[in-house]
């Protein structure tokens, strides 16, 4: 699936034309053309009432298990020896990447149901990440294929300790195309679950598609699930990529953060003060969680908190770590949404996932190195042996 490349080139001028076109996709071949080369509160603009959830705070139950991603799908070219700079690297390892999308994967390599919504490029690339997507069972009908912006591509530099700087090519790419129009609103009702990130936020029309998914999957009864992702590189400045960031807070059910992220969204303060980290938890929140790379996780609810320890590994390649803990978390609570009441559960769901974002550290690239159930499993058994 993960192709090494010696010899690459690209072009930043991205191809001039109307972005009004669309294509949806089929199952047949498509030939594409040649690419080439301070105080939080409040914390929120955007607030959206859904469905009730019960008296005891357990959202609905669907009957379906799917979890329906929404958000960028790319190529990442990852060096192929860590520790150099990107000119100094000899080769680079290409791999499809995208947050939502690697979480989507996670899913789907699990066991458990999911689909992925968002643009790409009319192109080669475009088209290869939609077969990567179909050949690892994620349902691929809400992806839309724009003739005129190419595929985002993030060239990732692995500094020696496995930890990733980001350049990205995306002037405008076509994941920042998608409009309101294009969404499959009947597959975002369909959700049990709802995933998100935050870089979709960054530009119009995607910010206004996005907050439409979001309502509608609301609406229709879905979890809300959201991971920053912040990639500052991304954003006009720092202070709207905090105010992007928390435009939307109120509205998830579930949130992600990791430890670099509390502090940037409270302007300093210490992610490591559970006073600090409560500051983001919002009235309508079932459950915050913090993740600390190989030391595990933090967990947050109304009604009980604590830690959970992470599996130790040699890292290679940080990226998808923290998509690969979302997918663990969200296929155990798409099958059982009660986990967010029952602690013993709870711990256990993500006992699991912080073996996913280990195992996915193992590897170079981000969906390449997304772990199968028996092998989470695998590893789980042999820690404790």
């Amino acid at each position: 699936m993960a192709l090494h490349l010696s010899v690459f080139c690209f072009s930043s001028t991205v191809a001039a034309g109307p972005h009004n076109g669309v294509r949806f996709f089929s199952q047949r071949t498509v030939k594409a053309s040649r690419f080439s080369c301070q105080p939080l509160a409040p914390i929120s603009r955007v607030n959206f009432k859904g469905k009730a959830f019960p008296g005891d705070g357990v959202p609905e139950t669907k009957e379906s298990s799917l979890v329906v991603c929404f958000g960028e799908l790319l190529i990442d070219f990852v060096p192929t020896i860590s520790g150099l700079s990107l000119a100094e690297a000899p080769a680079f390892k290409k791999a499809a990447g995208g947050a939502p999308a690697n979480v989507a994967v996670g899913v789907a390599r699990l066991g458990g149901s999911s689909a992925f919504i968002g643009k790409v490029g009319e192109d080669e690339f475009g088209y290869m990440l939609a077969d990567i997507l179909k050949q690892n069972n994620v349902n691929n009908e809400g992806m839309r294929f724009d003739p005129g912006a190419r595929t985002a591509l993030a060239f990732v530099t692995l500094r020696s300790d496995g930890e990733r700087e980001f350049m990205f090519f995306r002037n405008p790419s076509a994941d920042m195309l998608l409009r309101e129009a294009e969404l499959d609103f009947d597959l975002i009702r369909k959700a049990k679950i709802f995933h998100y990130g935050s870089i979709s936020l960054i530009t119009e029309p995607c910010k206004s598609a996005h907050i439409a998914a979001a309502k509608a999957a609301k609406d229709s009864g879905a979890v809300l699930s959201y991971d920053p992702n912040l990639r500052l590189p991304l954003w006009p400045s720092a202070e709207s990529a905090r105010e992007g960031i928390l435009s939307i807070w109120k509205m998830a059910d579930i949130i992600k953060v990791s430890e670099e992220e509390i502090s940037f969204l409270t302007q300093g303060e210490d992610p490591y003060d559970d006073a600090v980290v409560l500051k983001l938890f919002h009235p309508n929140l079932k459950l915050l969680l913090v993740t600390e790379g190989p030391d595990g996780c933090r967990y947050y609810t109304k009604n009980f908190s604590g830690r959970v320890k992470g599996l130790k590994v040699d890292a290679v390649d940080t990226t998808g770590a923290g998509d690969a803990f979302v997918a663990g978390v969200l296929s155990k609570l798409s099958l059982d949404l009660s986990l967010l009441q029952k602690e013993d559960l709870l711990r256990d769901a993500l006992k699991f996932a912080n073996v996913c974002g280990a195992l996915t550290v193992t590897e170079r690239g981000a969906i390449p190195a997304l772990p199968t159930r028996e092998a989470v499993l695998d590893a789980m058994l042999q820690s404790v042996t």
